[in-house]
Parts: structure tokens; C-alpha cells; sequence
């Protein structure tokens, strides 16, 4: 079985698309090869900045023959019937052959497609695929139709077995496939020959290209570190330069740089944000201070002078860019200095938010009213959380934040302490946006859970008070994350609060800034009938459905808590909900659920068929099992032990007690006839399923929960 090596030798791929394009150029080859009948044993795609490449081993030498057969018009059909089947088919009356069916005789074509070589399908398919490959952008050049991302050079495609490699005929827009390639464009750029991947591979290596992008991220990181380590400081971890500066380079030489001491007063978020936007480098900290100090940059050829020259050029370019950086910060201090925070917050009042919501100033006004409502159930200071609420936004009108978007809250909470404000208000600026994602940590400073809750709040009810909800897929306003912000917010500090209680008010001030002719005493429901609470609690439970599940808690499981009461109490909403959760797990919390559920459906198919609610108190003493005597008993224990527990809201402690229901249940179901010939005594057992479904929906509505 021949092995596949295919490479698409170009200008440079923009480093953000190389990723992509070789899953995408594994997944249209490989799957044009099986549709044609081509097999394979594995298969593997990897990328350059200059170069796509799909390696392919135990490749079928051809495509297996195949034989079709095929049903035809019935023996005697018109002519023009017979004539339009043998066109679909190709062959000729004489070639059909005549079967009996159940209505009569039928013609049957019997189609042979011979096998095609491997060769024949893969040009056919790598063809197809340059030709539809699925750019985000791409260019024409020259005087071609063709399409690709940045200038196609040349094309290595060959089959390679035992025996040898040969090039897969093929050609594209002037371009013919072979055999070669080419190395690093500066250090090694003649061309060479290749047999296959492992000597394609290796010649890449020996020509100064790493053809694996894991493998030279990973030589970026180790050379860093190392070299950062050596003088006792330690790189910033970034991810995501990582992988961007991996595909930038094919051969990548480490070098560490210093920074002009005249900008290592910055922030270090600045300095950091600076040189990883403009610059791809990588911030290298004294671990003593927690300052940048120094940045690693990575190049591309291993220079006579050691780098020095590479270094200097970055450095210069380096100073240039941190000079903006450092006016932008020089002329927000003292612009603090001048008017104070607040006073850089003013210019929000000329800033619009939405046109239907009012000014930034007019957000910021509903979002401190709010955060003082919510400040007494967070433990936090009334007037240092609506001190927060004013200024967490100035930095929006900074000079720094204009040119670094991304720095936004970051700034706030430097400025603030600029300014003389506390830590607490300090870390409510940098801290209010998050969480900003799943993975985003959640706040727990007082101070900051209060205004980041308030500030979320008002983003959900604002955009419910204009009608403009999430809709499938689109989400312009980010109220899917403001949401799942509110939760885990909620949750992860443990906040008892009903959401009701925050969101009413905060749904009225939305509404008079939408409409401010309306009549703020009115309810709710006269204010606008397209606005419901109730809609938006929905959908924060919706968005905790999700929550709860990636937690590893069944959906009935949550709607069988949603349907009780204080259901916008998030935090005692999830503690029911993991309760429930961890019993329905045991042996007798999943044999419980089925007695619960043949004691529910008796009772409801006896109350539908009798049109009367079976709901007052079951005497024991029309009893006439001990069967029933023991349910009696039961019950009384449990309720007398679910009550307390219920109180305390010690949803574990009440399962547990509901789970000493299971065995006089059981023996009830086994030893009794509910529907007895005695109309008293069969009214009275009702009543006791009655009470059994009573106690056991006090901890969750069990009527929900599947199995």
C-alpha cells in the first residue's frame, strides 16, 4: 500500500488561518479519497507559515471494481421508456436482462466500474480541493483564475511504496505537481528532491524548517524560559502569542531583549498589552516585583551577529511604541490629578450607550442605584458600592483605554488608586466586568460582587425593557454571557438574594429610561406589556440548565427543582438541585421515585376518573393491613424529620429521611389492593397516596424527574 505526501508551497499563511486550513485540507483530501474508494490507514496534517502539508500512510494502490445492479421499466414498456433507461446506463437493449417480478417481466442493467489508480483519484481530488478550499480570504494573482490565500508556487504530490515514489501527474493553473521543495526562504533556499514524508521531514529540518507547529511552539517556550530563568526572571504565559509566533517563523531563534527604563513605571499590563499587540513579544517579569522588565522576541534566521542587530531594530521600534504608551498614561494622571475620576467619568454623559437606553452616564446612574439595593445581601458598603458604581467606567474616557480597548476595568483600577480611592473600589474597576467567560475567575470581594451583579443586571433587563433577546445563534448584546456572569457570580459566593428582588427595579429604571413618559408607580405589567420578569428569570434559569449540566446534573433533575417555590434563589436552587442529584444516585433514592411514581399515577388516574381531589387526611384506623400501619408510621417519622430539615433548608438531611419511605412503600404496593370493593376503605388508601405524593414533593416536584 502506497503512502500519500502532499505539500502546497506558498507566500506567507497569516499565522491565525494556518490552523484551519490543515484540518481542512486532511478533511476535504481524505474524504474525497474514501468517496472515490481509496482507503487509508491514517492520516496527518501539518503547517508553516509557507506551507500546507497532508501525509497519508496505507493508501489503497486503487480503488476496488464495483458492480451495480439496476431496475428497469417493465419488458413490453414503451420504447421511449426503454430507450431513456439504456441512456442512464450506456449499454444496449441486448446487454439487459429480462427477470420475473410480481407484476410481470423486468429489464435489469448490470453496471462493472473497473477500479481507477490511486494516482488518477488523487489528482482528481487534490484538484477539486485547491479549487474549493475554504479561505476566510484569499487573492488572485498573475493572469490565472486560480484562488489561495497568498500566491500558490509549486505543488509536491507522490506516491511512495517499496518499489519507490513516483509524482502524481497533475497540474493546476499552470502549476505542475513534482517532487521538490523548497527550504527556509534565507537559509537554505534551493530546491530538493523527497521520497516520502519521514525524508521530506527530515531534509526540512536539515534545510532550517520545522515542519510541526507544536514542535516549534514548544522550542519557543523551552528557549524562553530558559533564557529568562538564567537571569532569574520568568516569562509571562500567553498562550495564544504562543501559538500565533509559531506561525510566523519556520525556524525559530529565541532572543531576549531589554526595555528602556524610562518605561518600566508603566503598568505592567500596559507594557505587557503593548508589546504582545504591536510587537508579537513575550513579557518577561522579576518574579520579586511582578514588573516587566525585559520581552522575548522570536526571529526568524539565526543571524551572524548573534541577533544583536535584530535586537536593536526591536528595541528602537520598541521604545516608539512604549513612548505612546507612556504619553497616554502620563496624560490620564493628571488629567485624574486635575479633575479627579469622577471628572474623567463626565464626559460619559455625551457618550451614547443605546439609543433606546440613553447615555453611558445614564447607564452608569442606573447601575449605582442598583449596586446599593444589592450592596446590604453581599456584605458590602452602601456608599463605597455606589462610590464603585460611579467611577468603574471612567476609564472608558482615558486616552489609554482608547488605544488598548482590551485594558478596560484594568485601567480603572489604577486609576482609582490614583485618585486616593480605597482597594475595595480599586478592584470593583478592575473586577466588575467578570466573569468574562467560563473559565474567567468570579470576583469576591464585596464590593466588586455588588457592582458586578448590578452592572450585568442592568445589561439584561436594559436590552428585555427594548425587546432585543438573544435569538437563536445571535446574541449582539453578549446577554447569554451577562447571564451566565449573574450565576456564576451568585453561586460562587454563595448569595442569597431572590433575583426577583433585584431585577424588579432594575426592569423599572430600564423602562423609564425606554420610555420616560410612562408612570414609574404603575406595575409592571402596565408599563409594557412586551416586558415579563417572568421571561427573563426563564431565561436566566435556561442559561443555568446549561450551567448545571456541563456540572454533571440531569436536565429533569433541574426542572424538577425549578417547579418549586424560591426557584430565583439561585444559590438554594442549586443546593436542592445537587441534593436531588446525589440521591436519585443511591439504591433508595431510585427505588423511592418509583414507588413515588406508582403512588402519583394511581392517585392521578383515580382523581381523573372520579373528578375529586383525593387530599384530606387518611384515618389509620380504617386501616386493614399491617401493610398500612407501617406507611402510617413512616410518614409520621419522616415528616417529622423532613420538616426541620426543610426549614434549615437541609435538603440532604430531608432525602435522607424521605429514603426511609422505600421499604413500607414497598410493602404497601405488595400487600394491598388500592382500589378496594369497599368504597371507604379504598377512598381512605387514595388518601394516604395522597399524603405519601405531599411529602415527597416538599423537597422537589418528583413528577419531573425521568425513570
Amino acid at each position: 500500500m502506497p503512502d500519500l505526501l502532499i505539500e502546497l508551497f506558498s507566500e506567507e499563511i497569516p499565522a491565525r488561518m494556518q490552523l484551519r486550513a490543515a484540518e481542512d485540507l486532511k478533511k476535504l483530501v481524505t474524504n474525497g479519497l474514501v468517496e472515490a474508494g481509496l482507503t487509508y490507514a491514517d492520516a496527518g496534517a501539518l503547517s508553516t507559515p509557507r506551507r500546507l502539508t497532508l501525509s497519508v500512510q496505507g493508501l489503497l494502490a486503487a480503488s476496488p471494481a464495483q458492480a451495480e445492479e439496476r431496475k428497469g421499466p417493465k419488458v413490453g414498456a414503451p420504447d421511449a421508456a426503454v430507450e431513456g433507461f439504456l441512456r442512464s446506463t450506456g449499454l444496449t437493449r441486448d446487454q439487459l436482462e429480462m427477470r420475473d417480478d410480481k407484476k410481470g417481466q423486468v429489464y435489469f442493467a448490470l453496471l462493472q466500474k473497473p477500479g481507477r489508480p490511486a494516482a488518477e483519484i488523487v489528482a482528481e481530488v487534490l484538484e477539486t480541493t485547491i479549487r474549493n478550499f475554504p479561505w476566510p480570504k484569499s487573492m488572485r494573482w498573475g493572469a490565472g483564475n486560480l484562488r489561495w490565500v497568498r500566491p500558490l508556487q509549486s505543488i509536491l504530490c507522490i506516491l511512495s511504496d517499496e518499489g519507490g515514489a513516483q509524482v502524481v501527474p497533475f497540474s493546476i493553473d499552470g502549476i505542475t505537481a513534482g517532487n521538490t521543495t523548497r527550504g527556509h526562504r534565507f537559509m537554505a533556499p534551493d530546491a530538493f528532491a523527497v521520497t516520502g514524508f519521514d525524508d521530506y521531514a527530515a531534509k526540512l529540518k536539515r534545510a532550517h524548517v520545522v515542519l510541526d507547529p507544536a514542535e516549534r511552539a514548544a522550542h519557543v517556550w523551552a528557549d524562553a524560559t530558559a533564557q529568562a530563568f538564567a537571569l532569574g526572571l520568568e516569562v509571562v504565559e500567553d498562550a495564544g502569542l504562543l501559538a500565533e509566533v509559531a506561525g510566523l517563523v519556520e525556524w525559530p531563534v529565541v532572543l531576549i531583549g531589554q526595555i528602556d527604563a524610562r518605561f518600566l513605571d508603566l503598568p505592567a499590563e500596559v507594557l505587557q498589552t503593548s508589546m504582545r499587540e504591536h510587537q508579537k513579544f513575550f513579557s518577561v517579569r522579576d518574579p520579586k516585583s511582578g514588573q516587566i522588565v525585559r520581552f522575548v522576541t522570536v526571529a526568524n534566521i539565526e543571524a551572524a551577529d548573534a541577533g544583536a542587530t535584530i535586537l536593536a531594530g526591536n528595541q528602537k521600534v520598541l521604545a516608539a511604541r512604549l513612548s505612546d504608551a507612556k504619553f497616554f498614561w502620563d496624560n490620564d494622571l493628571r488629567a485624574i490629578a486635575d479633575k479627579g475620576i469622577e471628572g474623567m467619568a463626565a464626559g460619559l454623559a455625551d457618550v451614547t450607550f443605546h439609543n433606546k437606553l440613553g447615555s453611558q452616564k445614564d447607564r452608569i446612574d442606573r447601575i449605582c442605584a442598583l449596586a446599593g439595593e444589592i450592596a446590604p445581601q453581599v456584605d458590602a458598603d452602601v456608599e463605597e458600592a455606589k462610590l464603585a458604581a460611579r467611577v468603574v467606567k471612567a476609564d472608558l474616557q482615558s486616552a489609554m483605554v482608547g488605544e488598548f480597548p482590551d485594558l478596560q476595568g484594568v485601567m480603572g483600577g489604577y486609576y482609582a488608586r490614583a485618585a486616593g480611592l480605597s482597594d475595595a473600589v480599586a478592584a470593583a474597576c478592575k473586577g466588575h466586568y467578570q466573569p468574562l467567560g467560563p473559565s474567567d475567575d468570579v470576583p469576591n470581594d464585596p464590593v466588586t460582587i455588588a457592582v458586578a451583579l448590578a452592572d450585568k443586571i442592568d445589561t439584561l433587563t436594559g436590552f428585555w425593557a427594548i425587546n432585543q433577546k438573544p435569538t437563536g445563534s445571535k446574541d449582539p448584546y453578549a446577554l447569554r454571557r451577562a447571564a451566565l456572569g449573574v450565576i456564576r457570580l451568585v453561586l460562587g459566593n454563595g448569595v442569597r438574594y431572590s433575583l426577583l428582588n433585584y431585577i424588579e427595579p432594575a426592569m423599572r429604571r430600564a423602562m423609564a429610561a425606554s420610555a420616560p413618559e410612562r408612570d414609574l408607580s404603575l406595575s409592571l405589567k402596565e408599563l409594557d406589556d412586551r416586558v415579563s420578569i417572568v421571561n427573563l428569570i426563564d431565561f436566566l434559569h435556561d442559561r443555568l440548565k446549561v450551567y448545571l449540566r456541563d456540572q454533571g446534573i440531569r436536565h429533569d433533575v433541574i426542572d424538577a427543582c425549578l417547579a418549586m417555590p424560591g426557584n430565583d434563589d439561585l444559590t438554594l436552587l442549586v443546593k436542592r438541585a445537587e441534593a436531588l442529584a446525589a440521591f436519585l444516585k443511591t439504591d433508595d433514592g431510585t427505588n423511592l421515585l418509583q414507588g413515588f411514581k406508582r403512588a402519583n399515577n394511581i392517585l392521578s388516574q383515580a382523581e381523573a376518573k372520579d373528578g375529586v381531589e383525593y387530599s384530606f387526611g387518611p384515618d389509620p384506623k380504617l386501616t386493614e393491613d399491617p401493610a398500612e400501619n407501617a406507611v402510617f408510621a413512616a410518614l409520621d417519622a419522616a415528616e417529622e424529620a423532613i420538616t426541620p430539615a426543610m426549614q434549615a433548608e437541609d435538603f440532604g438531611a430531608a432525602m435522607r429521611a424521605m429514603a426511609a419511605l422505600r421499604g413500607p412503600i414497598d410493602g404497601f404496593f405488595e400487600a394491598v389492593q388500592v382500589n378496594s370493593e369497599n368504597p371507604i376503605i379504598r377512598r381512605n388508601r387514595l388518601n394516604l397516596l395522597h399524603r405519601i405524593r405531599a411529602i415527597c414533593l416538599q423537597v422537589a416536584d418528583l413528577t419531573r424527574v425521568e425513570g
